[in-house]
């Protein structure tokens, strides 16, 4: 078949219909959003931006290294609480870092950040998503820049020569499969899981399930938006026998009296217990959340140091069902935010501990020469 104009050339044929794919079940009527908000906050990076404090002279500072977010709350009360102590907190955020003026030095342990010349005795890393990175996706130069990022974060984040909170070479692939195996091998409770692209086919434990991700709870397709992936129960009638995009984990659905999230500081663990009716509701509900400090059992309290001190963990969340007087493990987190539950129980023993812990392995550095 010829057309008009085209000689004898045949007619394309129009091309076939796509079929339609299903939105994932994680990606279903999750409405959380959040704007990541990228206002400096740091106290340090103020009053040293604006000449407000003794630069010295020229030597390089010992400092404290963090890689994080503008909106890490965290971190802007650790650089407060640094400050009182007399010790200096330098900050690479990832949705700041375009532009940043930063040079670092292969053959000593020092890097020039702005103006300052800064020795690291110890860097955290938490929070620094290259997806932050305020470029635009899909684009060359924006994938330039997020590629030679995440390769010199990847070495701050690793070199030998600096002391690390939860080291990357240990954390780093510690994903949620890795953690539920280990923590059983340790003697806790976990629920019966499986990963599959079929969960309508699938039911450990053989009646009701939960959907998680495999992955990230939260999604930044753009620089600074954030999109939730939460935990979901998993209803037959509306996944039946489709596949899923990617895998997920599907989780047998254990009842439980409450819910515990334990930090694990060093050799500390200070605990809160979390109410609340399903397991989103962290997030797209936080006010109904109801958060009580609480001891942690002494048994509980030493399986969970012993699991942190297998992962190189010095600060990190525990995530654990209360059902029947057994505690089931979740998830550990190991970017961990403590602030919240803090305002909500009114308790804020978890910042005193980190700070506590930050200053003292920092002087203890100081004190072995690391500092000269």
């Amino acid at each position: 078949m010829a057309a008009s104009g085209w000689g004898s050339a045949p007619v394309p044929p129009p091309e076939a219909a796509r079929p339609v794919r299903p939105t994932p079940l994680l990606l279903q009527g999750q409405d959380y959003f959040f704007r990541s908000p990228v206002k400096n906050l740091d106290f340090q990076e103020h009053v040293h931006r604006h000449d407000l404090v003794d630069e010295g002279d020229g030597s390089p500072v010992p400092c404290v290294l963090v890689l994080a977010r503008a909106a890490d709350m965290e971190m802007n009360a650790l650089s407060i609480a640094l400050a009182e102590r007399g010790i200096r907190m330098a900050r690479v955020d990832a949705d700041r870092c375009v532009d940043l003026p930063l040079t670092v030095y292969t053959d000593a342990p020092l890097l020039e950040l702005d103006r300052w010349l800064l020795r690291p005795l110890l860097v955290w890393r938490r929070h620094f998503e290259l997806s932050a990175l305020q470029v635009e996706p899909g684009t060359l130069a924006g994938a330039y820049a997020v590629d030679q990022w995440g390769s010199v974060a990847n070495w701050l984040s690793t070199r030998a020569d600096w002391a690390h909170v939860n080291p990357a070479r240990a954390s780093a692939h510690l994903d949620r499969l890795t953690q539920l195996s280990d923590a059983s091998a340790f003697g806790l409770a976990v629920p019966r899981t499986m990963v599959t692209t079929r969960p309508g086919r699938t039911r450990p434990g053989g009646a009701r399930c939960i959907v998680k991700t495999a992955g990230r709870h939260l999604l930044e397709p753009r620089p600074g938006v954030q999109h939730g992936l939460f935990p979901r129960p998993l209803e037959t009638s509306r996944s039946g026998d489709v596949p899923e995009p990617a895998p997920v984990i599907v989780q047998e659905y254990v009842p439980s009296d409450t819910e515990l999230r334990v930090f694990v500081v060093g050799e500390r663990t200070l605990a809160f217990q979390v109410d609340k009716l399903d397991p989103a509701q962290l997030w797209v509900d936080p006010e109904a959340v109801r958060v009580t400090p609480v001891d942690v059992p002494p048994r509980l309290a030493d399986r969970l140091l012993a699991l942190a001190r297998h992962w190189r963990l010095q600060v990190a969340a525990f995530d654990l069902l209360v059902a029947g007087g057994d505690h089931v493990f979740l998830e550990v987190n190991v970017n961990c935010d403590w602030r919240w539950f803090e305002h909500r129980a009114e308790d804020e023993r978890v910042s005193d501990a980190v700070h506590e812990w930050v200053a003292a392995r920092f002087k203890e550095l100081l004190r072995a020469g690391k500092g000269r």
